[in-house]
């Protein structure tokens, strides 16, 4: 077998590994608990949001009960959940986010 017969197969498994990892949201779920600032607070820390679109996105999570905060691969998505609860739950709030497949 040629050097050229084997190219096209290692090219093609190459591909297949470098394929992207699938992406998630981050969604924030509205109570009655929670304050604005404090969720405006996690937004900008953990999400890395600026002032403009951390209040944009507690105003979504107020108004309309779910927001957005981001996207990422599973991972980060889980890890940031996580960060999330732990310091409203240290805080003392019933704050909660999932996270749904993009």
């Amino acid at each position: 077998m040629s050097r050229d017969q084997q190219l096209p197969s290692i090219i093609s498994r190459a591909q297949d590994i470098t394929k992207t990892p699938p992406l998630f949201k981050v969604l924030m779920h509205n109570d009655d608990y929670t304050t604005m600032e404090f969720v405006v607070e996690v937004l900008q820390s953990i999400f890395h949001q600026s002032d403009t679109a951390a209040e944009r996105i507690m105003l979504a999570i107020h108004f309309q009960g779910l927001g957005h905060c981001g996207t990422y691969p599973f991972a980060i998505a889980e890890t940031k959940v996580e960060e999330v609860c732990s310091r409203a739950r240290k805080a003392g709030y019933p704050l909660r986010c999932s996270i749904e497949k993009e």
